[in-house]
């Protein structure tokens, strides 16, 4: 059981603060639960039975433990966010009154509220500040070019420095690292996940991916493997997105559990579509599906246009706000080019949209 009192534990900030958290008690199997729940989420915690002398770190620490035996000798200390009274009696009532008077912001009971709290430790563990502003691109018909056009918004990212995870959300679209030439390349892919419950470690993730053109990628591999399910794609994507900067997603045209698990962690979806009339219609199928579960979703239009069609026309028939035009990148109509990641050189035409709408979404973000 867990409960709230006041606010929410703070994320833990950079400089000289201690990364694991602070436990008060005196309770042996209380402490031996917490160590244990600590290890879990990869922290090492401080322990002691009251209020630290000095008490620098009952202040610098980004999560305070108090078990329930301790919060008599805790009272006196210095009114701080991140404090957690923990016990395990289900029907002490009392609890409350104590938590009020330690300046607690959560209650919690054991053995109910572990993993709440395993999540929390390894939040501070992993110094969880902003989350990344999270793409999705879908295509409105059969190659509208989406995954040309997640890779090239990740390399774009990458290059202005940002932190960029690419995950490919598209089991038969044949693998993004072959776009970005690294279907060789040392990493785990999705089957590897396939187990995943609960939560996964945000840097971990991050460290066991291939690395591609200074970003990370997630990608399928050429095994039997072709879904993965949808619990394990929400812990993916969750910890793909407790490390800041940009996911971008590529997604497919149809919508199933595994792939509403995606779009409920988007934050921006990109739906691609030909300026034609036949690709209008169909997109105008996949664009139902997707707000059924993503709000924000938009519209990017891609060259040569239809008699009659421009890139407000096309918006305007699937009512949805229009994120810009995809000219045609000339260099990517020659099959016979060296392959080269979509926008890798920062100049033409889809380059620059990359850039300009990075730039736009990340001043929405921000001031949000």
């Amino acid at each position: 059981m867990t409960g709230t009192v006041t606010h929410d534990p703070p994320p833990a900030a950079g400089g000289g603060r201690q990364s694991g958290p602070l436990i008060v008690t005196e309770d042996a199997q209380l402490l031996d639960d917490l160590l244990r729940l600590c290890a879990a989420a990869g922290a090492t915690p401080e322990v002691h039975h009251g209020v630290p002398e000095p008490r620098g770190s009952w202040e610098a620490a980004p999560l305070v433990l108090v078990g329930d035996d301790a919060a008599r000798r805790v009272r006196g200390a210095a009114r701080r966010r991140g404090v957690v009274l923990v016990g395990r009696d289900q029907d002490d009532s009392g609890v409350w009154r104590r938590a009020v008077e330690i300046g607690a912001d959560h209650v919690l009971m054991l053995p109910d509220g572990e993993q709440w709290l395993v999540d929390r430790i390894a939040d501070v563990a992993e110094g969880v500040g902003r989350p990344a502003l999270t793409v999705g691109v879908i295509g409105g018909r059969g190659g509208a070019g989406a995954s040309t056009l997640a890779c090239a918004l990740a390399v774009t990212s990458a290059r202005e420095g940002l932190r960029t995870l690419l995950v490919d959300a598209d089991p038969l679209g044949g693998g993004l690292d072959v776009v970005l030439g690294g279907e060789t390349a040392q990493g785990l892919r999705w089957p590897a996940f396939a187990a995943s419950r609960g939560r996964v470690g945000g840097a971990a993730l991050e460290a066991s991916l291939p690395e591609l053109h200074s970003l990370r990628v997630l990608s399928w591999d050429r095994g039997d493997c072709v879904a993965v399910p949808p619990q394990a794609v929400r812990a993916v994507l969750a910890a793909a997105g407790r490390g800041g900067g940009t996911v971008v997603v590529d997604l497919p045209r149809r919508v199933d559990e595994a792939v509403a698990e995606v779009l409920a962690q988007l934050d921006i979806g990109l739906l691609v579509v030909p300026a034609e009339l036949r690709a209008v219609a169909a997109a105008k199928r996949v664009s139902s599906a997707v707000r059924m579960v993503l709000r924000d979703l938009r519209v990017a239009v891609r060259g040569p246009y239809a008699p009659g069609l421009d890139d407000h026309e096309v918006a305007r028939l699937l009512d949805l706000p229009l994120a810009g035009d995809i000219p045609v990148e000339p260099a990517l109509q020659r099959p016979h080019q060296p392959a080269r990641p979509p926008a890798a050189s920062g100049r033409g035409p889809l380059a620059r949209f990359c850039k300009e709408f990075w730039e736009r979404a990340l001043v929405e973000a921000r001031t949000a």
